[in-house]
């Protein structure tokens, strides 16, 4: 699969972790609650995790790509005066 597009996140926040397993299909975020959440990505979707806090989807869909990313980060907004929480990165590919 040919990765056209991109969408980054950042995890902001002690303690805030993500890993992806099952060659990018499967996501789990440490977020602070009592347990992990669990993502499944769409089948045009991947998501690799750089660091502990940096998470990207790719893939070949803009609009699967985007709306996977959108689903990951109000699992946690940024908070308004911390802005702990999943930001975007504005870098972006297209």
């Amino acid at each position: 699969m040919e990765a056209k597009f991109f969408r980054f996140l950042k995890l902001v926040g002690v303690g805030f972790k993500a890993r992806s397993e099952s060659q990018g299909r499967e996501l789990f975020l440490k977020l602070g609650y009592s347990h992990e959440v669990q993502f499944t990505a769409p089948p045009a979707v991947r998501v690799f995790c750089f660091k502990p806090n940096i998470i990207c989807c790719t893939g070949i869909d803009k609009n699967r790509v985007l709306q996977f990313a959108g689903a990951v980060r109000n699992c946690k907004p940024p908070e308004v005066y911390k802005g702990k929480g999943v930001l975007t990165s504005t870098r972006s590919s297209s």
